[in-house]
């Protein structure tokens, strides 16, 4: 729960300082001067490209938490490796969950339980970028939507 407050908080920051620059680039285009006019109009730039990633991510994050959940239901959520005395994921049970849970996916390409397990291995192994990807394409598949193939 702590996260979802975290995000919320951060959300509605970002949205505060998407207003302020906005508010900023109103006051600069209503200077008359041409360099100021420039300024002001790619202050506009920066909130709206930040509101197209904070609307991805939390479309992403809603949908991940949504298969998460219905996951849990099916009572197919899956186990993490195995931790250490601090807290951490020991390298070596999450090298074997990862190994598994990599074979479940080929061997059932068309499985969003199988890429949705594999998302939260690679997560555990802290490879973030193949976590998401492979998180995509369990929304995708679940979803019922074409899947893109990547490398990888």
């Amino acid at each position: 729960m702590g996260g979802k407050i975290t995000y919320a908080f951060l959300a509605v920051s970002l949205v505060v300082v998407f207003a302020v620059v906005a508010l900023e680039g109103v006051l600069l285009l209503g200077t008359g001067e041409p360099a100021a006019m420039g300024m002001g109009a790619m202050a506009f730039v920066l909130p709206c490209v930040g509101a197209w990633f904070l609307w991805h991510n939390t479309r992403f994050a809603r949908n991940a938490n949504r298969l998460a959940r219905e996951l849990e239901a099916e009572g197919g959520l899956p186990e993490g490796p195995a931790r250490t005395a601090g807290g951490r994921v020991d390298r070596e049970s999450a090298d074997e969950v990862f190994a598994r849970r990599k074979a479940e996916a080929e061997a059932a390409p068309d499985d969003w339980r199988c890429w949705f397990r594999l998302a939260v291995a690679y997560r555990d192994a802290r490879d973030t970028p193949r976590a998401r990807k492979a998180m995509q394409r369990a929304i995708a598949l679940h979803d019922g939507k074409p899947v893109r193939e990547t490398a990888g």
